[in-house]
């Protein structure tokens, strides 16, 4: 051999080895089952498992992985003994559920994965991720349910409730687990256990209440401590609902606590809630509603209460009972409710009487808190609202009977900073009286602390129109004010309740902006156990109306599981949720006649100029309604058992929804596409064709008449809360967007501009829930903060900057923006399950310019517009030369094709 043969040779070993050994970057994000990390008192003892691979260009798609799970870190990741799932052939990365031993209470389980790529080379092990269990069982508690004896008829104050205890061991670890009936604050040693605001949150109390695991190993320490609970009414015995709530046989508060404590030398003590604890409800807080705000005597402060050695002698024993089975004790689901931002006054208008208004700027949920110098039982009341009367005070008639305002009693003079404990409002304005009337008014005298449901942003979305973009914080701030531990309908007046009609139609805007799955999933568990035995499905979960179901609202127990699914790609929720969809499908088919089904319902809640004025229902009739939502009921119930594999429910649930569709077509429909009730209406239309109901040859006839009606109404939409989600797809479906786009651009009455250009900062209940004009619409109906017409987000984020998914969790995208529009760009980012995939066009010079990302293990499907003679370049040069570009199809209109993971700039070339 010669000499440079052997060099050469020696070379492609060379090569051949660094590529065998070329390290392949590790997974990350690691989360179980909705997309918990870490989490501490988890509920799932069968969870499932994601990650997500890195986006350093090389990765394009996983081939296999294996996930190895142990009760140390220390025995990762070679000798798991929890569950090793071995080398699995599959490019799934997301909601792999767990195969190994069976989980109990209070286990904590380390777990890690690796994968290998497109080219079979193994990565490196991830980092080491976690998971802690709660108390899973009713039987795991050895604690009583414990508060003040029972005081029928009289007032409820809230309640503190204490207990020393000894340490005597240096401490390895600390647990409390606690709940209530009813809302809590827990301290240990004078301080404030987590961060959380009201918790455990609003389930259906008859059936299940969820408990809260927190880590005090750092609250308590060698010797002598004390934990305390502050005890209030909160949804569980409140005013909530139209009445005062006493659906329960026992209405007082309960509280319950395990504080279990491991030492070092492997030995336990544990302290509960008993009949050895001491309470009062002489504390500071004198009183506290959800809709009517909190009192606070500083005059009555009970300094260190939570601490050892306070004086309890006058405190009273409490009464104890024991947990019993009628309802279930399960870990939260969900995130709990925090502070999350803060909002600072940006301006303050002195009023007569000594009363000044701060302006935050912006409508917003949580509480006011105040810095003011005050002067000693010298009362200050603090008031909100969401809007200012003309001459500057506050606007409270569309609270109703809420009384939504705080009270502070000082015990001295001076300057005090104060937020309530056990209350929550919707404002803007807040209203300061009874301060020191010596001080001149500063700015920071009121703080807005901004609370919602613990969940992070995930989509962003901005175009080159300042009000769309105005338009999508809006929705934005809507969300944030109604996710409130469950999807309220409002924030500030007396109801607050989880409207499910408002929640359908908002489901698939809200996954985008936001990482809600667990918020969902949650909530339609306390759906599932509100099911009435009927199948029905109540209008508000939890149900605290007795009202009955009501198509569009009920159908939310099929329409969000299967937004959910489509959004997350987990069939779990479906798996969870198919007996409670199939169950409401059962029972609209039993109400319905010749499939025809005209129960009640709220209908096209709101629609703008209804035909009998004050008609909330508005003119499209019950029945149309009912059968719409019934033909699409069944179609999601029949979507989820294919999916799930339920052959033998499929065939069945297909010949049910083609007798609904044609029922509907024979009763509503003529032969030219036109409706037959006595009022045509937008929506009547976009019912029929945004569900698929009626024949494709009366398609294009009825989009016409749909068209006629737009017309009809100068250009304006004539919609309310079912009709106004289907206007954007539906037209643009049948390739009308531009009148989509003329109609979301009205400024006039009813349009989403229409109500910026009146000051809004929040979606509103009304299209004219205020004008500068007019004044305020109906006070008995009238909220500022209310996220339904939110739902034209969804087509905003799909259409306008063009990214959906075509395959469930966005396994597949589509890239298919508008450029024939009013914007000049647009720009959207989306945090999927798999990585960030973002777009963003703009008009320039040279032509239009498309930007893409795509994350590892996923494809996109791009389909751009594009007109004759237009050239179509990426990065520079021809499409056909990136090979990770496929299957290009070109016609008149479009150009199409799928591309791999990586990022792309395209250039439509003028």
């Amino acid at each position: 051999m010669s000499k440079n043969a052997g060099t050469f040779l020696v070379t492609i070993v060379a090569l051949f080895f660094i590529s065998a050994c070329t390290i392949v970057p590790s997974p990350h994000s690691l989360k179980v089952s909705e997309g918990f990390e870490n989490p501490l008192g988890f509920y799932d003892a069968n969870p499932s498992f994601s990650w997500k691979l890195p986006a350093d260009g090389s990765i394009i798609s996983q081939s296999a992985y294996r996930i190895v799970a142990a009760s140390s870190a220390d025995l990762l990741p070679d000798h798991a003994d929890i569950w090793d799932s071995r080398k699995q052939n599959s490019e799934e990365s997301l909601w792999i559920k767990y195969g190994g031993k069976e989980l109990q209470s209070r286990q904590k389980i380390y777990w890690q994965v690796k994968y290998w790529d497109q080219d079979g080379k193994e990565s490196e092990w991830s980092e080491l991720a976690f998971f802690e269990l709660g108390l899973l069982t009713n039987k795991d508690w050895q604690a009583n349910w414990i508060s003040l004896p029972d005081k029928d008829g009289e007032a409820y104050a809230p309640e503190y409730l204490r207990k020393e205890f000894t340490v005597s061991s240096e401490i390895e670890k600390a647990r409390l687990y606690i709940t209530s009936k009813g809302i809590f604050e827990a301290q240990i040693n004078g301080q404030k256990v987590g961060e959380d605001v009201m918790p455990p949150g609003w389930t259906p109390y008859k059936k299940r209440i969820e408990s809260l695991t927190y880590d005090v190993s750092d609250q308590i320490k060698q010797g002598d401590n004390a934990i305390g609970i502050v005890l209030g009414e909160g949804w569980f015995s409140g005013r909530i609902g139209y009445r005062a709530s006493q659906w329960i046989k026992k209405p007082y508060p309960r509280a319950i606590c395990q504080l279990e404590i491991t030492f070092k030398d492997g030995t336990k003590k544990t302290v509960l809630s008993d009949n050895t604890w001491k309470g009062t409800d002489q504390g500071p807080i004198r009183f506290s509603g959800i809709y009517d705000g909190e009192t606070y005597d500083a005059n009555l402060e009970l300094d260190d209460w939570s601490s050892p050695g306070f004086d309890e002698s006058v405190w009273a024993e409490v009464s104890s009972e024991v947990i019993g089975d009628e309802f279930t004790l399960l870990p939260k689901r969900h995130h709990t409710v925090k502070s999350k931002m803060e909002l600072p006054t940006l301006t303050i208008n002195k009023i007569d009487d000594g009363k000044v208004v701060f302006d935050l700027g912006q409508n917003m949920v949580g509480v006011a808190q105040i810095n003011v110098p005050v002067k000693k039982d010298q009362k200050v009341t603090i008031r909100f609202a969401e809007m200012l009367e003309k001459d500057g005070t506050l606007y409270t008639e569309n609270y109703r009977s809420a009384k939504s305002t705080d009270y502070y009693i000082p015990k001295e003079d001076g300057i005090i900073t104060w937020k309530p404990t056990f209350t929550f409002h919707g404002f803007r304005y807040v209203e300061l009286s009874g301060f020191d009337e010596g001080a001149e008014p500063e700015k920071d005298w009121v703080t807005g602390l901004v609370q919602y449901s613990d969940f992070g942003q995930t989509g962003t979305f901005t175009t080159s129109h300042d009000k769309l973009n105005h338009l999508q914080s809006n929705i934005i701030w809507g969300l944030r004010g109604n996710f409130f531990d469950i999807p309220t309908d409002c924030p500030q007046r007396d109801e607050r309740l989880g409207w499910t009609g408002d929640a359908q139609v908002f489901a698939p805007t809200s996954m985008f902006n936001c990482d809600v799955y667990s918020f969902w999933a949650s909530w339609l568990q306390s759906m599932r156990e509100e099911q009435r035995e009927d199948g029905s499905i109540p209008v508000v979960v939890p149900n605290i109306l007795s009202r009955k179901a009501s198509t569009g609202w009920s159908d939310a127990a099929t329409v969000i599981p299967w937004e959910i699914y489509f959004r997350t790609g987990d069939k779990n929720i479906l798996d969870e949720n198919y007996r409670m969809m199939r169950g409401l499908v059962d029972y609209y088919h039993s109400e319905s006649e010749n499939h025809i089904l005209g129960i009640y319902t709220y209908g096209d809640w709101l629609q703008p100029y209804p035909s009998v004025e004050g008609d909330r229902s508005a003119d499209t009739p019950p029945d149309l309604v009912g059968t719409a939502y019934f033909a699409r009921s069944v179609e999601l119930t029949l979507k989820a058992a294919k999916v799930l594999g339920m052959d033998n429910e499929v065939s069945e649930l297909e010949e049910l929804h083609k007798e609904i569709c044609l029922a509907f077509d024979t009763k509503f429909m003529d032969e030219e596409g036109k409706l037959t009730t006595k009022i045509e209406t937008q929506t009547g239309y976009l019912l029929a064709l945004g569900f698929d109901l009626i024949p494709i040859e009366k398609q294009d006839k009825a989009i016409k008449n749909l068209l006629r009606k737009i017309d009809d109404a100068g250009g304006h939409l004539r919609t309310g809360f079912l009709g106004t989600p289907l206007l954007a797809p539906v037209l643009d479906k049948f390739g009308h967007a531009d009148v989509m786009f003329e109609m979301l651009f009205k400024e006039t009455y009813p349009s989403w501009f229409y109500s910026i250009n009146q000051g809004a900062t929040t979606m509103w209940e009304r299209w004219n829930s205020y004008s500068h004009k007019d004044g305020f619409g109906d006070a008995s109906m009238n909220s500022f903060n209310h996220y339904a017409y939110g739902a034209i987000g969804q087509w905003m984020y799909e259409r306008m900057a063009g990214l959906a998914p075509l395959e469930p969790g966005y396994k597949k995208i589509q890239i298919a923006p508008i450029f024939e529009s009013p914007l000049n760009s647009a720009k959207a980012e989306y945090s999927s399950n798999y990585g960030i995939i973002s777009t963003e066009w703009s008009k320039t010079d040279d032509g239009t310019e498309l930007s893409v990302t795509i994350p590892p293990n996923t494809s996109a499907n791009v389909i751009v517009p594009i007109n004759e003679g237009e050239d179509f370049l990426v990065d520079g040069g021809k499409i056909e030369s990136r090979k990770e570009i496929k299957h290009i199809v070109r016609n008149n209109e479009t150009i199409t094709m799928d591309v791999e993971p990586g990022a792309y700039s395209f250039l439509l070339k003028k």
